[in-house]
């Protein structure tokens, strides 16, 4: 080989891309945020939301990026997710995405803000067909959620300042699919010391109504460092 000559002369060149699995809750349950693709190929297609990676910025840069001009909203609680590189996986080029999975507390000014950047939300259980590889994605992010909410009481992430102890098991619900004993819910959440009760009611369900309640930020930040078990 002559000096000077690089031994990748003719490679293909490797685009390095990012992807957010944005999940999101309200009263009505877990949902994702997808968009129709605007470009070629797939184009008008459901996708999650994605851009490449700019020369300029990290990685986690442009995940923050892709969400603010997509959704509108900042400051929110992201992860990574691994790795999708499979050679074929996007026909348009070769493309390795390095997906990360966000978690929103879902209330009307999220709705409309997302609304008007062309994005729609979804019921978690009642996803339509991705492209490419976004289903096994989403899959995964919703593993992670899973894992996650073992080991540390990430479901606050999801829900709004002031919440019922219905609501906060209905989120659990929705992450474990599966229906949770309402009397063991409350004893065991009530055990941990984390919810302040406000004085407060949600009176939108019956007229009694249901007292709020707030989480307190020092004993979710130490049970976060000890990793609790909080299987519920």
């Amino acid at each position: 080989m002559s000096r000077g000559r690089s031994s990748y002369v003719g490679a293909v060149p490797i685009l390095v891309a990012v992807d957010c699995i944005i999940l999101g809750f309200d009263h009505e349950g877990l949902k994702l945020l997808l968009f129709r693709r605007k470009i070629k190929p797939y184009q008008g297609e459901w996708s999650t939301i994605g851009s490449f990676v700019r020369p300029e910025e990290s990685v986690e840069s442009a995940a923050a990026r892709v969400l603010e001009s997509h959704t509108g909203l900042e400051n929110i609680f992201m992860e990574p997710l691994g790795h999708y590189g499979a050679v074929d996986r996007d026909p348009g080029a070769r493309v390795i995405s390095l997906p990360y999975f966000a978690l929103i507390r879902l209330g009307k000014e999220e709705i409309n803000t997302t609304l008007t950047h062309q994005a729609n939300w979804f019921d978690i259980n009642a996803i339509p067909p991705l492209i490419l590889d976004h289903n096994q994605m989403v899959a995964a992010a919703l593993k992670e959620l899973r894992r996650k909410a073992r080991y540390r009481p990430i479901g606050f992430e999801l829900l709004p300042e002031k919440f019922t102890i219905p609501q906060l098991q209905q989120l659990y619900e929705t992450i474990y699919n599966k229906a949770l004993d309402n009397r063991n819910f409350r004893k065991k959440i009530l055990s941990m010391k984390i919810l302040e009760r406000l004085p407060e009611k949600d009176k939108s369900t019956s007229r009694k109504g249901a007292f709020l309640y707030s989480f307190i930020p020092k004993r979710y930040e130490q049970m976060v460092e000890k990793g609790v078990d909080f299987v519920l």
